[in-house]
């Protein structure tokens, strides 16, 4: 295929046993079938005006947006064309926030739900959406590889959906993608981070892909038009590597309506902290004076005396009415309401405060430390990554940490049980949960814990105090938690759930393996050490 061409088509399911690997798919999915091919290769871009080489799928930053309707399964036929040897030349792609039952093995967490593709092979990644639909997004989950440019939006669109009362535009020009960018190659600045400590620090933050850098040519800003008197959905999306950024529209004010692609009661607020990983639903009303507003999304984390390029408030895109000249704003920000996780409801469909006020089965606190700075532990192990992946351990009979590689910190989890997750302590890590959502039950700095309607999310910070979230172990598999801090995840901050090993193996519940999926742990054992 082309570089850069993204190939989409429809069909129903009951044409889908031309695709050998669909006809693996639960019996249960129902919709259309979806296939892409996503080419991953090497190319030259210039988001903030500095030309550097990067690892980007289809040869785009971000990459193509995929959209999907609610019931739809996918085939994404996944080229590896990576040839550089500045940077990783495997990969694997993990579809964030997609439960993947059945199919954890293509969740793509290298050395946890598979080995990497090796460069130029093809891997297929093969599921159903299972219902699912809102915001969730695709990155590389080998090391730090989504750093160099590996990342993309993901929307599953709901026909039906509860809250369209509440706006009248929701369309291609209504995603918008919030990241940072680095001048240095991923694997330099992760050598340089476990020498010296520091974190890298991004030289610029880029709205739909667009941005400055302190000194850097005067690159055009994203420009998001909209008309006077229409409500739009703003699907945003946090493709960070590190940084965290707060999103605001000068003079407008905004309802968040969905978390992680659960539906929430719309509440008001004027801007958002949003983390590493997280992705939001708002509405906002172009009520305004017919202009051009500054759109602000300055990231937080990482000093500017460590890296002179990072200017945050040149984090920008133009918020313009039809009607405005082509111009750029002259408006100036007014602080206002931040979201508040903790005003956050799901609207009555999905179940708010299922999971009951009762006792969990299972409660695990994780405690943080950095007795080997950089490195992190997590009660005193640091994470580092099997040889053999967990999920491929659990299909192979491991059943307690004792049956598992000695390096991998592995939490058994029953099935059917409800599991409490603890993490005392400070820093803004943002917490990252595979294979489910789970309820914030006791919010960071919260003293009383909310059984009755909580946020329900994906991603959670960790801000101080002792956070808690609750989940049910449901969806057999092998699923990592993990600091979504790309640079803290490969010092060691994260463990692996091994869920319901039994279940993997036999009964309703068992794991599809397709043949592609068997062959990648000896492919890539045979590669040279370069190319891995």
């Amino acid at each position: 295929m082309l570089q850069g061409q993204l190939i989409r088509h429809r069909t129903m399911w009951a044409s889908s046993l031309r695709f050998a690997a669909l006809a693996l798919l639960p019996s249960s999915a129902l919709g259309a079938q979806v296939v892409f091919n996503l080419n991953i290769v090497n190319a030259k871009l210039s988001p903030d005006g500095f030309v550097r080489d990067t690892v980007v799928p289809n040869g785009t930053f971000p990459g193509p947006t995929f959209k999907l309707t609610k019931g739809d399964s996918v085939v994404i036929h996944t080229h590896n064309q990576l040839t550089s040897p500045d940077m990783r030349r495997s990969t694997s792609i993990h579809w964030h926030g997609f439960f993947q039952a059945r199919t954890s093995g293509m969740d793509g967490p290298s050395f946890v739900n598979q080995c990497p593709i090796a460069p130029g092979t093809t891997f297929d990644y093969v599921f159903d959406t299972a219902g699912q639909t809102g915001n969730y997004w695709y990155h590389s989950h080998l090391s730090t590889q989504y750093c160099d440019g590996l990342r993309g939006a993901f929307v599953v669109y709901d026909p039906n959906d509860p809250l369209a009362h509440l706006y009248d535009v929701d369309d291609d020009s209504t995603i918008i993608t919030l990241a940072e960018w680095y001048h240095v190659l991923a694997p330099a600045g992760q050598n340089s981070f476990f020498k010296t400590g520091i974190v890298p620090v991004q030289d610029s933050g880029l709205i739909n892909g667009k941005g400055r850098y302190a000194g850097g040519p005067l690159v055009p800003y994203a420009v998001i038009t909209v008309t006077k008197g229409l409500r739009y959905r703003f699907r945003v999306f946090s493709l960070s590597c590190r940084p965290f950024m707060t999103l605001s529209f000068d003079n407008h004010t905004f309802d968040v309506i969905e978390l992680d692609g659960v539906e929430h009661d719309p509440v008001p607020f004027q801007n958002a902290d949003i983390y590493a990983a997280q992705r939001i639903s708002i509405v906002l009303n172009a009520n305004q004076t017919v202009d051009n507003y500054w759109i602000r999304a300055p990231p937080t984390g990482g000093s500017p005396a460590n890296n002179p390029n990072f200017q945050p408030n040149l984090t920008l895109a133009i918020l313009r009415y039809v009607g405005a000249p082509a111009v750029e704003p002259t408006t100036v920000n007014t602080p206002g309401a931040k979201l508040d996780d903790g005003l956050m409801h799901p609207i009555a469909s999905e179940g708010p405060g299922n999971l009951g006020s009762g006792p969990a089965d299972l409660a695990v606190t994780l405690n943080i430390a950095q007795p080997n700075a950089p490195f992190f532990d997590i009660n005193g192990i640091s994470y580092l990554s099997p040889s053999l992946p967990v999920l491929l351990q659990l299909l192979s009979g491991a059943a307690k940490p004792t049956d598992f590689l000695p390096s991998e910190q592995v939490i058994i989890l029953k099935p059917n049980a409800i599991i409490d997750i603890s993490i005392p302590g400070g820093g803004a890590h943002p917490f990252h949960l595979h294979g489910h959502n789970f309820d914030v039950v006791l919010q960071p700095n919260a003293v009383t814990p909310n059984y009755v309607n909580p946020a329900r999310r994906d991603v959670q910070p960790i801000n101080g105090g002792n956070t808690t979230f609750r989940f049910f172990s449901n969806n057999p598999g092998a699923w990592f938690l993990h600091c979504h801090i790309d640079w803290h995840l490969e010092a060691g901050l994260a463990v692996v759930f091994g869920e319901s090993p039994a279940a993997n193996i036999a009964g309703p519940q068992s794991q599809i393996q397709t043949d592609q999926w068997k062959a990648l742990c000896p492919t890539y054992d045979n590669l040279a050490p370069e190319f891995q």
